[in-house]
């Protein structure tokens, strides 16, 4: 029931295909070239995989944009970054003692971190499900992808964009579905006065304007 009542509020959703178009040959090859400069620890740090920001039993829906702005670091990590850094990693390997040797260590250093980050959006971009939300078809009420614009109780206007986990960024007007804000908007029409709680206190919300991209416009 509960995963019903959250994917009434999403919309349509689709997953994307990822196949050697998105990663390319170059992830392929990631497992063994990691093992080739990076197998030893040299400065003792323990670096694991960016945790998991999704909280439990809740799927990981994004924007047509949000998704192809994780491809887009990937590849730029993939075939860029990455490859600049073992190129100074090899070049570096062969200059003398390698425990005093800067370009060395802060090279294996930033391998490690490229690497995390790469298996990182690579889990986030496998588990995503996809929401064009210029395809709502319901655009009299608040889903996922809505720009929203409501008043709170002091009077003051704010305008948000509900989004995938991903792609939030407060400073753009661009909020977590999940968010408090997010959670009591969905489901909301023009005229509507919702209830929010925020670690800053209780709130009234009222719904002054809802709008979606054109189609295309994703």
């Amino acid at each position: 029931m509960r995963q019903a009542a959250e994917a009434a509020c999403i919309g349509k959703v689709f997953r994307p295909s990822l196949t050697a178009t998105t990663f390319g040959p170059c992830n392929e090859k990631l497992e063994e070239m990691s093992k080739a400069f990076v197998r030893e620890s040299d400065t003792g740090e323990d670096l694991h995989d960016d945790q998991e920001i999704r909280p439990a039993g809740k799927k990981n829906y994004m924007t047509p944009k949000g998704f192809r702005d994780l491809q887009d670091e990937f590849k730029h990590l993939m075939r860029v970054e990455r490859p600049k850094v073992v190129e100074v990693v090899s070049w570096a390997a062969g200059n003398g003692d390698r425990s005093e040797n800067g370009d060395y260590i802060y090279g294996k250093k930033r391998l490690r971190e490229i690497d995390r980050r790469i298996r990182f959006l690579t889990k986030r971009m496998e588990s995503a499900e996809v929401v064009d939300p210029a395809q709502q078809k319901n655009r009299d009420h608040v889903f996922f992808g809505a720009t929203v614009t409501y008043a709170n109780d002091r009077d003051e206007e704010k305008t948000v964009t509900i989004v995938g986990i991903d792609e939030a960024d407060l400073s753009h007007g661009r909020i977590s579905w999940i968010s408090p804000v997010a959670r009591a908007l969905l489901k909301a029409q023009v005229g509507d006065v919702v209830e929010v709680r925020t670690p800053a206190g209780g709130d009234s919300l009222e719904v002054i304007d809802i709008r979606y991209p054109e189609p295309g416009a994703s």
